[in-house]
């Protein structure tokens, strides 16, 4: 048996952040909490958001207590802000980090048993669904507005903790990429490789199977063709990104990932390493580490990145092609080769046993040592 949980409703191409207002006035809420980190609300991106909500008489108030790897304590300022504005629906306007942010209140406010943030790890038995969140996600990466899962940071035990929770998913996403225009190409780059590894890590993960293999085969093919040209700000491009980035969300939340995650997990608690770098440096490398696992799958995504004539190829060559277009692809659009400038060397035990506690740590599909991680962190430094 297998399942598959995607948004109830999703709104797709250039101006497509109008239908904000008419998701709400249709579901009759009456007040919304827009979640927004403080950059996007600095450089006028919520803004447009906000231009919607006022032209069409909707009331709202802003929450912005969102750090880029957002943390229990903003979650629980969210979870005061929401009360104290009594809004009814919540909006998630911003990348991985706002979404995030937003769901664990959203499962808060709608759960109080879980008050606790931290009891939100793993498949908590929550029992409600979240209070509605209509998501505008602003980077081309995450897939947040389309998946189960959401990651909090435990700055405390420096740990980053994965939920995974049906009764999180936004019950509207609206993937305009108009939204994501203004993101700086750093930023694109690296929530762009996030997507990628998203859909290679969901296709050769252990639950993967025919249904979340079309989305993933297609992901790739998107972000393959079109990720050079978001970062270089063309509108093909960005569209392509904002397509591809959705579609991987909804093959990977159904069916886990791997290793890249968990590893890239353990990076941004210890070094608050942006997720989207820390995925694209270490996926090629764990590629390397998973192909002997993966039988012909390489060769799928070999052909799905544009590499010509891998019919023809041996197992070593397709492979070794997957590999070498995946990290092409991060090299041209600006990635760091290695982890030289942000693990430490006595830091690689903590960091590899968090790796092994990750969630993610058992969809991939070579059942990896505590040796292996180490060896894996070690070989990019």
């Amino acid at each position: 048996m297998a399942r598959i949980v995607l948004n109830e409703t999703s709104y797709h191409g250039a101006g497509s952040v109008c239908e904000v207002a008419t998701e709400i006035k249709q579901r009759g809420f009456q007040k919304a909490l827009v979640c927004s980190d403080p950059d996007l609300i600095k450089f006028g991106v919520t803004k447009k958001v906000l231009d919607v909500l006022e032209k069409a008489d909707i009331a709202y108030e802003i929450f912005s207590d969102i750090k880029a790897n957002p943390t229990i304590e903003n979650v629980q300022n969210g979870v005061a802000a929401f009360k104290e504005a009594n809004a009814d629906c919540l909006i998630a306007v911003g990348g991985g980090s706002s979404m995030d942010t937003c769901k664990a209140i959203g499962i808060i406010i709608a759960n109080p048993e879980f008050a606790d943030v931290r009891s939100l790890e793993g498949v908590a038995p929550t029992k409600n669904p979240s209070v509605p969140i209509i998501a505008v996600p602003t980077t081309a990466g995450t897939a947040a507005e389309v998946t189960i899962n959401y990651v909090i940071t435990d700055v405390e035990k420096k740990r980053k903790f994965v939920c995974v929770d049906v009764h999180d998913i936004p019950v509207v996403a609206i993937v305009d990429p108009d939204m994501m225009s203004t993101m700086p190409k750093g930023l694109t780059a690296a929530t762009g490789m996030d997507a990628l590894t998203h859909a290679i890590e969901g296709y050769i993960t252990k639950g993967a199977w025919e249904m979340t293999d079309m989305f993933h085969l297609k992901a790739i093919e998107l972000i393959a063709k079109s990720l050079r040209g978001a970062v270089a700000n063309t509108p093909e491009g960005r569209e392509g990104m904002a397509l591809g980035q959705y579609i991987a969300g909804m093959g990977f939340s159904n069916v886990g990932l791997g290793i890249v995650h968990s590893m890239a997990h353990s990076l941004g608690a210890v070094y608050d390493t942006p997720h989207g770098v820390a995925n694209a440096i270490l996926l090629p490398t764990v590629m390397e580490y998973n192909a002997s696992e993966t039988g012909e799958k390489y060769r799928d995504i070999a052909k799905a990145m544009g590499v010509e004539g891998t019919e023809t190829m041996s197992v070593e060559e397709y492979r070794k092609a997957a590999v070498d277009a995946v990290r092409q692809l991060s090299i041209d659009v600006g990635i760091p080769q290695d982890l030289k400038a942000i693990a430490k060397e006595e830091d690689i035990q903590f960091l590899s046993e968090s790796a092994m506690a990750d969630a993610c740590r058992p969809g991939n599909p070579k059942d990896p040592t505590l040796e292996d991680i180490i060896a894996l962190y070690r070989s990019l430094m």
